[in-house]
Formats: structure tokens, sequence, C-alpha cells
């Protein structure tokens, strides 16, 4: 202690402020031991032979309610007056925050509320209610049971407990970099922390840039919710209109303003990963220490994967953090299909070969020696086919473009490896075109897995539009994912974008994705 704190006072060259002093502070003085364990410090065996460094993974997996959030909810309750305790506290979380803070009320003698998501699945409802708490289903998203939370806590003379913007909650967090570092000390060159709202990047950061500021601290996020890299790009906190949830513990639109205001000097860089990266992350985690791991959990080791390859590093010592292990079972069907194309062990083809006997048989001699994975067709007309192919990886991205050329020295090819609506979608559902429909607009829309979605979708479209083509895949998440055809005439375009908005539902325009247009 004596001597982090002649850190404290020494450590001249770091832009620390006295916030960032504060929360080392609390760090130290943190009581989260009540109820957390020292989480192992894993040596990824495999994965550091493969690309050539030693790499470590932080398993916060292991704590008692399998996710690092159990650190800052504790640290904040455990604070709180001996009135305030009385009065009983609240938060709004659809997973793991939930947990964190239903556990250590439960361990304080103090009655929680939690505010869910009407799309929260059951397991993690009932996991909140097993550890004592009153759960309150409301809204379709997290921002709508964050209000509602509010709200009450108003009411009721609540202490809410936020998730991530909260400078006791942060620190809490931050025991994690004193662990890894009381190890390892400073024999390490990069720490990649996964980002949500900031609050575990933001306490990690702070305590490892005061103690060993030369240590590299990356950043990582999923690419369709990087809320910390728009902010640090554009020097202050910026919402996104929408994001991703496939990565949900980390599906947050705005950085919190505590957690940016102690990172925006510190950072060392950013990365952000895909669905597919993050899936092959799982894979890697499974396939070394037999963990498995939520998409958020993983998001970390798929950071360094990319990271190490884009920047060619190696020889360097590495840490990630498992973050996390709260997935749902069903879910897991959904990550395996989409680990391998993360792997790049799997490219997506679309390919004219034609319409006569023998074709396909040609076609598959012409890729001898090359496995391959999937073959989707249906007849369109008579003198072309168009067919949606798999074919196995061994060498990655340079086999992927390889094959690319390799096949349009004799077809017409386009890849469809990166396209999300043909992986998520049309895969499952080629039957072929229809030149019966002159005004076909298609569209994908992230659903709400709550009674009555699909009747409020109809309601709003079913009596004014023909739908035309509806395809749904249910992948053990709050959300479902449908791809939609519907009729609609130019007259019509303005009352449709209404009707559009009005659904509130998360939605992308795909009429122009090739994929579409080859194969419905």
């Amino acid at each position: 202690m004596l001597a982090l704190m002649c850190i404290l006072s020494q450590n001249k060259h770091m832009p620390l402020s006295d916030k960032h002093r504060a929360i080392v502070k609390k760090i130290l003085a943190s009581k989260v031991y009540d109820v957390a364990i020292v989480s192992p410090l894993d040596h990824l065996k495999n994965f550091s032979e493969e690309f050539q460094n030693t790499v470590y993974l932080k398993r916060e997996d292991a704590q008692p309610v399998h996710s690092f959030k159990l650190r800052g909810a504790y640290n904040k309750i455990s604070q709180l007056s001996e009135d305030k305790r009385q009065a009983g506290v609240i938060a709004a979380s659809a997973g793991n925050h939930a947990q964190g803070v239903a556990f250590s009320c439960q361990h304080l003698g103090i009655q929680a509320t939690i505010v869910m998501p009407i799309t929260t699945p059951p397991i993690k409802v009932d996991a909140v209610k097993r550890y004592g708490a009153k759960v309150i289903l409301h809204g379709d998203s997290y921002d709508y049971a964050y209000q509602e939370a509010l709200s009450i806590a108003t009411k009721e003379k609540l202490s809410f407990v936020h998730p991530y913007d909260d400078e006791d909650v942060i620190a809490g967090q931050g025991t994690i970099a004193k662990e890894v570092l009381d190890v390892l000390h400073g024999d390490i060159d990069y720490i990649f922390i996964p980002v949500g709202g900031g609050g575990l990047f933001a306490g990690m950061l702070t305590y490892i840039k005061t103690v060993f500021p030369k240590i590299k601290v990356i950043a990582v996020e999923a690419e369709d919710s990087a809320c910390l890299h728009e902010a640090l790009k554009q020097g202050k906190r910026h919402r996104l209109e929408q994001v991703g949830i496939f990565a949900d513990g980390v599906a947050v639109k705005q950085v919190g303003k505590h957690p940016f205001e102690l990172v925006k000097d510190l950072c060392d860089d950013t990365v952000q990963v895909s669905t597919d990266e993050i899936c092959a992350g799982i894979k890697d985690i499974y396939d070394d220490i037999r963990a498995v791991s939520e998409p958020a959990g993983a998001l970390s080791l798929a950071g360094i994967k990319k990271y190490l390859k884009k920047k060619r590093i190696k020889d360097k010592t590495i840490v990630g953090i498992l973050s996390g292990a709260n997935v749902n079972f069903h879910r897991l069907r959904h990550i395996s299909e989409r680990a391998q194309i993360g792997e790049k062990e799997e490219a997506l083809f679309a390919v004219e070969i034609p319409e006569q006997r023998g074709s396909f048989l040609r076609f598959c001699k012409y890729l001898s020696g090359k496995a391959i994975t999937e073959f989707n067709y249906r007849y369109q007309s008579e003198d072309k086919a168009v067919v949606f192919v798999g074919i196995a990886l061994n060498d990655g991205e340079a086999q992927r473009q390889d094959t690319h050329n390799y096949l349009k020295k004799e077809y017409k090819v386009i890849d469809l490896t990166d396209n999300e609506t043909a992986k998520l979608h049309i895969r499952y559902m080629i039957g072929g075109k229809t030149s019966s429909i002159q005004d076909e607009a298609l569209y994908r829309f992230q659903f709400p897995e709550r009674p009555g979605a699909l009747l409020n979708f109809l309601v709003q479209f079913g009596s004014e539009f023909n739908i035309t083509l509806f395809h749904y895949r249910n992948h053990g998440a709050a959300y479902g994912r449908v791809l939609a055809g519907i009729e609609v005439s130019d007259n019509e375009k303005a009352l449709f974008k209404q009707r559009l908005d009005q659904l509130n539902y998360s939605y992308y325009n795909e009429s122009n994705n090739p994929a579409f247009d080859l194969f419905l």
C-alpha cells in the first residue's frame, strides 16, 4: 500500500488527475473479496504457440455469478449508509449486472429490485430471482428498463446502482487490474479489455497506468457497438443511433460520462471485432481451456487475435479478460455456425453455372482438392443456375482470395463471406426468384423475443402492404432475426417509412444486397 501511494505522488509524466488517484485509492480500499474471488489467470498454451506470444486470460467467468459485474455492484452497495440499505436498492439490467446486484444484496441482507426488459430470456430472470431479488419486466430493451428503474427509484426512494457510470462501480471492476499486476507485475506488454459502457475499462486502465504506465492498454469493442472508439475519434461522448445485439453484454449506445473522462487521455488504442470473430474467439477459449464464454466474454481474446495479426506482434506478453460466461445454451448453435467463418476456415460464394446435366459434377471436379461444406440450389431458368456454395479453407484470408480468383477463371462469382444477410437468412431459404412482383423491398429486422412481437409487425404491415417473403430463426437470444420482403409502390413509400418508424424495431434495408438479387 505504501509503495503504491508513493507511485501515486511521483508518477508525474502520465496525465493522471485527482479523479484517477481517487479511483486507485478506492480500488485499494475495496471490500469486493467479501463476495468475489481472486479469479484465475490462465495461460493459453495452444493460442500462445499459434500466435508466437505468451497470452494469459483472466477468468472472471469463475466468479460466483460467472461475471466480473459482481465486483462493481458489491463495491457500490457495500458502501451505502444503513438508512439507504434499509430502503433498498434498484438496478436495470438484462443480464450480468442484475445478477451481481442481486447476489450482493442477498449477502448484505438488502432488498433488491431489478427492472429487466420483457425480452430477457427466462434463464436470466430465474437466476436473478434465485438470489432473492424482486424482478419487474418492462419494455423491449435496456433503455426502457433503465428509465423505468429511475422512475421507481425516485418514487420509492431506492438507491440506484448503475452498471458502469459510477465511480464506486468503476473502482470495484478495477480490482481485476490489481490482481493481474500482483501476479505478473510489469512483465506485461499489452492488456486487452472489453468495452461496453466503459466501467471495466476505466477501472482497469486507471490502475494499470498508475502503477505500470508502459503497459499498452487496448480497448476491444464489437464493430456494431463501438461507442468508445467513436467518442475518442470525436473527442466527446457520442450516442450511436443503433447497436448490434449479438454481444448483448456490451451493446451500449453511449460510453459512460465517468468512464470517458477517465480513459480519454490514457487509452493506447482500440480494436473492433465482428460477430464472426467473436464466435471464433469463443471457440478458441473452449479449445484451449474448455470454458464456454458468452459473446461479450470472448471480446477480449477476439481483439487480441485480430490485433496480433494486423500489427504482426510476436514474442510479447499479453493479457485478456474472459469477462463472463452467462450464455443461453441455445445460442451455441448460432455461435458454432459462425465460428468457422470467424476463424477463416470457410468461405461462402454465389457461383453461376450452366443449367444442364453434369454441371454440378464438373463444378466439383473444378474444385478438386477443396472441400465443399455447403451447397444450396434451386432451378431458376433453362440456361443458368446460381448456387450458394461453402468451401473449407486451410490457410485463412489468403486462400479465400485465391479461391475467389480461381473460380472467376471459369464462372461468374460473388464472395458472400462477409454478407450478413446471406449468413443469417439466405443460406437457409434459397427458393428461387419470381418475376410477378414489381415493387418488392427487402428489409432485415431485429425482433424482440416476446409474445406479440410478430403480431405487432403484421398489424403494422399486413393490412396495408403485401408481405412477399418472410424468414425467421431463433438464436436463443433476447432478439430474433427476421428477413421480410414487402411490396411497396412509389406512392406508398412515405407511408411505408412511417410504419417502419412506428414499429420501433431496428431495421436494415437489404433491397440492394446482391445475395437477394441472386437467390430470392
